[in-house]
């Protein structure tokens, strides 16, 4: 018996001391060990009933009793065992209930804080997100977004600090690694910039895209830091064009002198923008600010005419432009994020001067070439104004029409670019239905041709085919293009090909513009089925066969036109051939 009660005692002092430790870990300041104290505690009053059981009275009775039986009684410390389990449990559920209740208000604070980010108000974010995690401290939301809004604000430190946290709360967070990776490449931490970016791959290999975008800006930054590193050696060993450089550009910082003087120490830069050194020193000697600062070369860009020295001032401007973002993707990332270049680069690229025009085209050619280029340009520019200013370009009979539509198509290969035209399509798309109101006898026929190969590419999507069918005008428009073609198939085929394969999508599309357009779209393409091109054969009777079913009057016709024994013999020489 005396083993018993040592037993029930040892094992009381022991459940002391586990509960002891969890109350400690529940009120530990680290989210992790106080959430992983919770479980524990609530796992243990799971159990707290059975082991009540177990830890009945071990004393046996002789079975020859006297005294009649009575109800086992239980020692004091079998009570206070009890009674501080219960105490434990009640404490739980409270815990539970204060937690219910701190999430509630610490989820109304975090959208406060995501509405004081979006407005720009930062440090009134940051206010919001900490106040909720006063409530709760374990909410990995509210310091993945505390950190983002100490990234605008620049103090990565701190950043870093609440990343680690959330990673204390959820070790897979890949927002955590993404905000990390962002202060550590601000920090000029490369590798550990690298490193973040490559654990959110490690957590989720459908990132893999994401990924890619955030090494290539730790690797463009890393190769711009160096850039600027030999830049100052040179400068700083004396070397003649760079000190130029900086002279010229400090020179061009003082305001109020003539336009001819502007324009004069612009072309001398230009010419002197022949490596990367003196590009990178352009950069650190806010060459950028300098130019697009000057108010005087600013107006500019505004009331610029041919033949006057506006014009000359910003045809050299857009040539220093290229000089200096050859080959230096700093240079293109400083140049089109600045807040003006969004609606100035595709105003310029409209302008009523041919040589403003030309030059506008060339910087953005140049800037297209690479994979980052492209995305600075779908990411910064005003798009609408971009495509509006690109197919203008179709006036032209020369090669600049086909550069600006190899532009617009290298564009329109970008999945982003898909993207905003699916959501931007009411606004670009009157300018869509002009290109297809053109004369094909009087416009450049392979930029034409060019042009409507993209609209076709952009109409397999469901959403920008439904509002291209939708859109009568449109529709129209495709079909009075078709008429003009036919007038001359063989001289128009590489017009006609493409536009076949549109009209083909938007009569993927139930129902159709009209019923009137579909019968006029059957009959377009009845005539085709003559043609002895296969490719022209082949989508006149896709077309066909998606409109045919839509009215019993087009059936008729068809029927009457031999149209059937036209696409079986076609068919069996498409087979046989």
């Amino acid at each position: 018996m005396a083993d018993d009660q040592e037993k029930d005692l040892q094992k009381f002092l022991k459940n002391v001391d586990e509960i002891t430790n969890l109350i400690q870990d529940m009120n530990s300041e680290d989210p992790a060990v106080q959430e992983k104290a919770v479980l524990k505690t609530e796992e243990r009053l799971l159990f707290t009933e059975g082991d009540q059981e177990e830890d009945g009275c071990r004393t046996t009775l002789n079975k020859t009793m006297i005294s009649p039986p009575q109800a086992p009684t239980k020692d004091a410390d079998e009570i206070n065992s009890e009674a501080f389990l219960a105490f434990v449990e009640k404490d739980a559920k409270e815990r539970a209930k204060r937690r219910r209740e701190s999430r509630v208000l610490a989820d109304a604070l975090k959208e406060k804080g995501n509405e004081a980010f979006a407005s720009g108000d930062y440090a009134a974010a940051i206010l919001c997100y900490s106040e909720g995690l006063e409530k709760l401290k374990d909410m990995k939301a509210l310091y993945t977004n505390r950190a983002q809004a100490y990234i605008k604000l620049g103090d990565y430190q701190k950043a870093l600090v609440d990343c680690d946290w959330a990673l204390k709360c959820d070790e897979k967070c890949t927002k955590a690694y993404f905000h990390m990776g962002k202060a550590h490449l601000a920090l000029k931490n490369y590798i550990v910039s690298r490193e973040c970016f490559q654990k959110i791959l490690e957590i989720d290999p459908q990132l893999q895209k994401q990924v890619k975008d955030y090494l290539n800006q730790v690797d463009l930054r890393e190769k711009a830091d160096l850039q600027e590193k030999e830049a100052h050696e040179l400068l700083d060993s004396g070397k003649d064009t760079a000190v130029t450089t900086k002279n010229l550009l400090e020179t061009l910082s003082k305001p109020d002198h003539n336009l001819l003087f502007y324009a004069g120490g612009i072309e001398i830069l230009t010419e002197m923008m022949n490596d990367c050194t003196e590009r990178t020193l352009f950069r650190t000697h806010n060459g950028f600010s300098i130019v697009n600062g000057n108010e005087v070369i600013r107006r500019c860009f505004s009331t610029a005419e041919s033949g006057t020295v506006e014009e000359t001032v910003c045809v050299c401007v857009l040539r220093l432009w290229q000089a200096v973002c050859s080959g230096n993707e700093e240079n293109q990332r400083l140049l089109v994020v600045h807040p003006d270049m969004g609606r100035l680069l595709p105003s310029l690229l409209a302008s009523g001067v041919l040589t403003i025009r030309q030059q506008s085209l060339a910087l953005l050619l140049q800037l297209a070439q690479t994979e980052n280029g492209r995305s600075l340009i779908i990411n910064h520019l005003d798009l609408t104004r971009l495509v509006e200013a690109l197919v203008s370009f179709l006036e032209f009979s020369d090669k600049k029409a086909n550069s600006a539509m190899g532009l617009l198509t290298d564009l329109a290969l970008e999945e982003r670019f898909q993207v905003w035209f699916q959501a931007s399509l009411p606004g670009v798309l009157p300018a869509l239905t002009g290109v297809l109101k053109r004369d094909p006898k009087v416009t450049n026929t392979s930029a034409l041709s060019q042009c409507i190969a993209i609209m076709g590419n952009l109409s397999a999507e469901a959403a920008s085919q439904r509002q291209m069918s939708a859109s009568e005008e449109f529709g129209d428009a495709c079909l009075g293009l078709l008429a003009r073609c036919e007038e001359d198939v063989d001289l128009f085929r590489e017009v006609l090909y493409p536009l076949l394969g549109l009209v083909m999508n938007l009569c993927l599309r139930s129902p159709f513009v009209s019923e009137a357009w579909a019968m006029e779209v059957s009959r377009r393409c009845m005539c085709l089925l003559n043609s002895q091109d296969g490719g022209i054969l082949t989508r006149a009777a896709g077309v066909l066969s998606r409109t045919l079913s839509s009215s019993l009057q087009i059936v008729e016709e068809a029927l009457g036109a031999g149209v059937m024994k036209k696409m079986i013999k076609f068919l069996k020489s498409s087979v046989f051939c």
